[in-house]
Protein backbone atom coordinates (compact mmCIF):
# COMPACT_ATOMS: atom_id res chain seq x y z
CA UNK A 1 0.00 0.00 0.00
CA UNK A 2 1.19 3.29 -0.92
CA UNK A 3 1.83 6.40 2.04
CA UNK A 4 -0.30 8.56 -0.43
CA UNK A 5 -3.35 7.30 -2.34
CA UNK A 6 -5.42 9.94 -4.18
CA UNK A 7 -8.63 7.91 -4.03
CA UNK A 8 -8.71 7.17 -0.65
CA UNK A 9 -7.57 10.36 0.29
CA UNK A 10 -10.31 11.84 -1.40
CA UNK A 11 -13.00 9.31 -0.51
CA UNK A 12 -11.61 9.67 3.42
CA UNK A 13 -12.22 13.56 3.09
CA UNK A 14 -15.48 13.62 1.26
CA UNK A 15 -17.02 11.63 4.05
CA UNK A 16 -15.59 13.86 7.01
CA UNK A 17 -16.93 16.53 4.03
CA UNK A 18 -20.45 15.00 3.99
CA UNK A 19 -20.65 14.29 7.71
CA UNK A 20 -20.61 18.16 8.83
CA UNK A 21 -22.34 18.96 5.95
CA UNK A 22 -25.43 17.10 8.09
CA UNK A 23 -24.08 17.50 10.94
CA UNK A 24 -23.88 21.58 11.21
CA UNK A 25 -26.64 21.94 8.35
CA UNK A 26 -29.03 19.65 8.58
CA UNK A 27 -29.11 18.29 12.46
CA UNK A 28 -27.06 20.80 14.76
CA UNK A 29 -27.92 24.44 12.01
CA UNK A 30 -29.60 25.67 14.49
CA UNK A 31 -28.18 24.67 17.36
CA UNK A 32 -24.53 25.37 16.67
CA UNK A 33 -25.86 28.71 15.32
CA UNK A 34 -26.84 29.73 18.79
CA UNK A 35 -23.73 28.56 20.40
CA UNK A 36 -21.50 29.90 18.06
CA UNK A 37 -23.40 33.65 18.71
CA UNK A 38 -24.11 34.16 14.66
CA UNK A 39 -26.86 35.85 13.31
CA UNK A 40 -28.62 34.79 9.96
CA UNK A 41 -26.90 37.95 8.74
CA UNK A 42 -23.55 37.09 9.63
CA UNK A 43 -23.59 33.53 7.96
CA UNK A 44 -24.76 35.17 4.85
CA UNK A 45 -21.39 37.54 4.95
CA UNK A 46 -18.81 35.05 4.48
CA UNK A 47 -18.09 33.75 0.99
CA UNK A 48 -19.32 30.05 1.70
CA UNK A 49 -17.60 29.08 -1.84
CA UNK A 50 -13.75 30.05 0.57
CA UNK A 51 -15.67 28.68 3.23
CA UNK A 52 -16.07 25.19 1.78
CA UNK A 53 -13.45 24.62 -0.31
CA UNK A 54 -10.68 25.69 2.48
CA UNK A 55 -12.97 23.47 4.87
CA UNK A 56 -12.32 19.99 1.98
CA UNK A 57 -8.31 21.18 1.86
CA UNK A 58 -7.90 20.86 5.59
CA UNK A 59 -9.85 17.34 5.47
CA UNK A 60 -7.53 16.62 3.11
CA UNK A 61 -4.44 17.25 4.92
CA UNK A 62 -6.23 15.26 8.20
CA UNK A 63 -6.83 12.25 5.20
CA UNK A 64 -3.36 12.34 4.21
CA UNK A 65 -2.06 11.81 7.73
CA UNK A 66 -4.37 9.21 8.59
CA UNK A 67 -3.84 7.30 5.22
CA UNK A 68 0.55 7.46 5.49
CA UNK A 69 0.06 6.40 9.25
CA UNK A 70 -2.40 3.67 8.17
CA UNK A 71 0.21 2.80 4.90
CA UNK A 72 3.29 2.79 7.56
CA UNK A 73 1.51 0.77 10.11
CA UNK A 74 -0.64 -1.82 7.92
CA UNK A 75 -2.90 -2.22 10.80
CA UNK A 76 -5.83 -4.26 10.98
CA UNK A 77 -9.21 -3.17 10.25
CA UNK A 78 -10.23 -2.20 13.95
CA UNK A 79 -7.32 -0.45 14.47
CA UNK A 80 -7.66 1.64 11.61
CA UNK A 81 -11.20 2.70 13.25
CA UNK A 82 -9.33 3.16 16.78
CA UNK A 83 -6.83 5.05 15.02
CA UNK A 84 -9.06 7.38 13.31
CA UNK A 85 -11.28 7.65 16.46
CA UNK A 86 -8.22 8.11 18.44
CA UNK A 87 -6.72 10.78 16.76
CA UNK A 88 -10.38 12.87 17.03
CA UNK A 89 -10.39 12.19 20.73
CA UNK A 90 -6.56 12.26 21.37
CA UNK A 91 -5.62 15.52 18.85
CA UNK A 92 -8.46 17.32 17.66
CA UNK A 93 -10.94 17.76 19.96
CA UNK A 94 -8.09 18.52 22.82
CA UNK A 95 -7.04 21.01 20.27
CA UNK A 96 -10.51 22.85 19.51
CA UNK A 97 -10.77 22.40 23.61
CA UNK A 98 -7.85 24.64 24.42
CA UNK A 99 -8.79 27.42 21.43
CA UNK A 100 -12.48 27.54 23.26
CA UNK A 101 -11.00 27.76 26.80
CA UNK A 102 -9.50 31.18 25.88
CA UNK A 103 -12.01 32.28 23.49
CA UNK A 104 -14.39 31.73 26.29
CA UNK A 105 -17.10 29.63 23.94
CA UNK A 106 -19.91 27.92 25.46
CA UNK A 107 -19.64 24.27 26.47
CA UNK A 108 -22.43 23.80 23.75
CA UNK A 109 -20.79 24.75 20.94
CA UNK A 110 -17.58 22.77 22.04
CA UNK A 111 -19.78 19.53 22.18
CA UNK A 112 -21.51 19.79 19.04
CA UNK A 113 -17.70 20.72 17.16
CA UNK A 114 -15.98 17.57 19.16
CA UNK A 115 -19.60 15.62 17.83
CA UNK A 116 -18.20 16.63 14.77
CA UNK A 117 -14.84 15.30 14.71
CA UNK A 118 -15.85 11.83 16.24
CA UNK A 119 -18.34 11.17 13.76
CA UNK A 120 -16.54 12.60 10.72
CA UNK A 121 -13.31 10.73 11.77
CA UNK A 122 -15.51 7.41 11.90
CA UNK A 123 -16.81 7.85 8.87
CA UNK A 124 -13.39 8.60 7.03
CA UNK A 125 -11.58 5.65 8.86
CA UNK A 126 -14.59 3.68 8.18
CA UNK A 127 -13.86 5.04 4.00
CA UNK A 128 -10.00 3.71 4.72
CA UNK A 129 -11.39 0.31 5.90
CA UNK A 130 -13.26 0.05 2.73
CA UNK A 131 -10.51 0.82 0.39
CA UNK A 132 -7.82 -1.62 2.47
CA UNK A 133 -10.63 -4.48 1.84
Amino acid sequence: MSDFALWPVLAGAAAFFVVGALWYGVIFAVPWQRAAGLSNTQLRAGNMGVIFALAFVFEMLIAMVLWHLIARTDPPPHVVMMMAMGFAAGVMIPAIGINYLFLRKPFALFLIDAGHFIIGMAAMGGVFVWFRS
